[in-house]
């Protein structure tokens, strides 16, 4: 076989092998995205049905009513997704859903306590502050319903998140052992960001689902703390 017949031949093995390894790469991207659809599917459709009206969730006298942390401004008033989380959570707690509140954020330092925003703003809605709990470690939703069950004690919860994040809430809450039930805040246009928190929330369900799985204890655990006792035990101020 001559020289040009050898890189002819050498050419055609390099375009199978190209051929080969696109096909692999294409296998594994539908593999993915059909592992990505089903999970969603799977969390979606297990957990829609313990997604409550206001009036529904007021007869479940559950121990606590998790408010979600979900940013604070640079004036330390809450954004409006948060904001209408604690309008939700002050109406139910009204209505006699829990007794308590348990706000779950982030207090990574002491120029962003979210949860010592959320308290004041229900204070302000004149929910005694005795009946509200601040988990200052609530950095994910995975963290706050490990921590609701292990540190706080809770049992039976009821999540107060927008539907697009609540599915994945409640799944979380069902796998760590939690008798949980949700009721959305959706209360009015929010942002054309949505659109990619929504798409954001397909790969956050996935790696909910595999830690929901291997169960890793969160960031911060801490001593356990009673939800019959006063909500005082967890203010932060000096």
């Amino acid at each position: 076989m001559d020289n040009i017949s050898k890189k002819k031949e050498s050419g055609k093995n390099k375009k199978k092998m190209l051929i080969k390894i696109l096909c692999w790469i294409f296998f594994i991207c539908i593999v993915l995205i059909l592992n990505i659809v089903a999970i969603n599917l799977n969390i979606v459709l297990k957990e829609k049905n313990k997604i409550l009206s206001t009036e529904e969730a007021s007869n479940l006298n559950a121990d606590c009513i998790i408010v979600l942390g979900a940013g604070i401004r640079k004036d330390n008033t809450p954004t409006w997704i948060l904001e209408d989380r604690l309008i939700v959570a002050d109406k139910l707690y009204k209505n006699g859903a829990a007794k308590k509140l348990l706000m779950s954020g982030d207090h990574g330092s002491q120029e962003h306590n979210e949860v010592r925003v959320m308290r004041d703003y229900s204070l302000n809605e004149g929910v005694p502050i005795e009946d509200i709990f601040m988990d200052h470690a609530g950095f994910e939703t995975y963290d706050t319903m490990y921590r609701a069950k292990e540190v706080f004690g809770a049992k039976k919860v009821i999540i107060v998140t927008q539907e697009y994040h609540m599915y994945r809430a409640l799944y979380i809450a069902d796998k760590l052992g939690l008798d949980a039930y949700g009721v959305t805040s959706d209360l009015r246009f929010y942002s054309k960001k949505m659109v990619y928190w929504k798409f954001r929330e397909y790969f956050a369900r996935v790696k909910s689902f595999i830690k929901c799985i291997t169960k890793p204890e969160p960031k911060y655990l801490g001593s356990p703390i009673d939800l019959k006792a006063s909500g005082t035990v967890t203010n932060d101020e000096e």
